[in-house]
């Protein structure tokens, strides 16, 4: 069965698995280098508004572009390039990784999933969902003790792929932010 195509305009919950008891992030240089990747592969084809990488798996909130740039010799429709890039992060990171390991194989489950966001509750849960995963996994306490999520961008001035301003908006603010992930 075809998966659902990636369509301008509409926001999604996308995540992936490691194969089987893999791990897709095995040191700090790792979740860097997928984030480096994704900040490669995604931002001219969706405004992020959330993400988190543990250790076997990873989850991301988007907006896919109302206008996406196609290359010039492409052959895609802007849907079909909008999952493709996520494919080729996807496909990138998992043949630097096999090589970094020496290992072969999947490194990802076949296909990545994708929820498409259809309500405003919907998005509210997800975000929090997304940076709660690693409490709910048991890896830290609270949310702005882990690392590798966009929990702690939110508040930073640094440079970011985020669409902070849009999520703070969101949320109404800070405080309402933080008291929503407490």
């Amino acid at each position: 069965m075809p998966r659902e195509l990636l369509e301008p305009g509409c926001v999604y919950h996308i995540y992936n698995h490691a194969v089987g008891n893999d791990k897709l992030f095995l040191s700090e240089q790792n979740y860097l280098y997928f984030l480096r990747r994704y900040e490669h592969f995604i931002p001219a084809i969706a405004d992020t508004f959330a993400y988190c990488l543990i250790p076997n798996h990873l989850h991301f909130l988007v907006e896919i572009k109302q206008q996406i740039d196609l290359p010039m010799d492409s052959k895609y429709t802007a849907s079909q390039f909008a999952s493709k890039q996520f494919s080729n992060l996807f496909s990138s990171y998992a043949q630097a990784f096999n090589k970094q390991q020496m290992r072969r194989g999947n490194l990802f489950m076949s296909n990545f999933k994708r929820r498409r966001i259809n309500s405003d509750e919907y998005l509210t849960n997800v975000i929090k969902y997304i940076h709660l995963n690693p409490v709910a996994h048991g890896m830290v306490n609270f949310p702005f003790e882990w690392k590798f999520s966009s929990y702690n961008s939110i508040f930073s001035d640094c440079k970011t792929f985020l669409a902070r301003e849009r999520v703070l908006a969101w949320f109404g603010g800070v405080e309402e932010f933080k008291r929503q992930h407490s």
